[in-house]
C-alpha cells in the first residue's frame, strides 16, 4: 500500500450546525487541517444548507483551512462572496457550468485554490482538458446532497485514472473523495490515488473523533 500521508476533511455537512463552535473545535481537537463546507441550493442538489453567514461565521471560530464545495446553480455568482467570507477553497461542479475553464481563470485570480468536481454519472474524460489548469479534482463517491450514503464502487475507477493521468503528464493536482469514505473504505480509496478524504458521519457521528481521524489520515 502507498504509505503517503494523508489528509482527512471533516465536512460539517454532518455536524449539528445548533452547536457549531463546539463541532468546529472537535475537529481542531482531533488534528484536522482542513474543513470541507458544503453549499447546497436546493436546486443543483435537493437540499439546502447554508451560504455566505455560516462560512463567514466559521472563519472567525478557526483558523483551520475551509474547503468550500459549491454544489449549486450558477456557482460563478458566489466565487468571489465566499472568498471574501473566507474560503480557502473554491470547487464547483462541472455539470453546473457551461465555460469551466473561465470560471477555473476567475477562481484563480481571487488567491485560492481551484476545484473541479464532478458527480457519479460523469466520467473523467470530461474534465480531463481543465486538468493542469486545477489545484484539486473532488470525485463525489455517491450522488451529492445528502450524508451518510454508501461509497459507490465505480468512483475507485475514476481516482485510479486521474492518478495515471497526473503521473503521465507530471501535474500536481490534488485527488479528492466525497461519499462514504470510512475505516472500512479509506484504504482501497487511499490505494486508487486520493489524497483528501472527506469524511462527514464517519467523523461527526463517531464516539471518538481523534481516533477516527488518525485512522483515516494513517491506515
Amino acid at each position: 500500500m502507498d504509505k503517503r500521508k494523508s489528509l482527512c476533511a471533516p465536512s460539517i455537512l454532518s455536524a449539528d450546525f445548533t452547536t457549531m463552535d463546539r463541532e468546529i473545535k472537535k475537529a481542531e481537537n482531533a488534528g484536522a487541517k482542513w474543513l470541507h463546507l458544503d453549499v447546497m441550493d436546493g436546486q443543483f442538489v435537493p437540499e439546502i444548507t447554508f451560504g455566505t453567514k455560516m462560512v463567514r461565521d466559521i472563519k472567525k471560530k478557526t483558523n483551520l483551512f475551509l474547503d468550500v464545495h459549491l454544489m449549486v446553480k450558477n456557482p460563478e455568482n458566489l466565487v468571489s462572496p465566499m472568498v471574501e467570507a473566507g474560503a480557502d477553497a473554491i470547487t464547483f461542479h462541472s455539470e453546473a457550468v457551461i465555460h469551466s475553464h473561465r470560471l477555473l481563470q476567475a477562481i484563480r485570480k481571487e488567491n485560492v485554490l481551484c476545484g473541479i468536481s464532478i458527480v457519479p454519472s460523469t466520467p473523467v474524460s470530461a474534465i480531463e482538458v481543465l486538468l493542469e489548469d486545477l489545484d484539486l479534482v473532488l470525485i463525489m463517491s455517491v450522488n451529492p446532497g445528502y450524508g451518510g450514503q454508501k461509497l459507490i464502487p465505480s468512483a475507485i475507477k475514476k481516482v485510479e485514472l486521474l492518478n495515471q493521468i497526473r503521473r503521465d503528464k507530471g501535474l500536481d493536482f490534488k485527488i479528492s473523495v466525497d461519499g462514504g469514505v470510512n475505516r472500512d473504505t479509506v484504504s482501497v480509496v487511499k490505494e486508487a490515488g486520493a489524497d483528501i478524504f472527506v469524511a462527514g458521519s464517519a467523523f461527526f457521528g463517531s464516539a471518538n473523533p481523534l481516533e477516527e481521524l488518525k485512522i483515516l489520515e494513517t491506515i
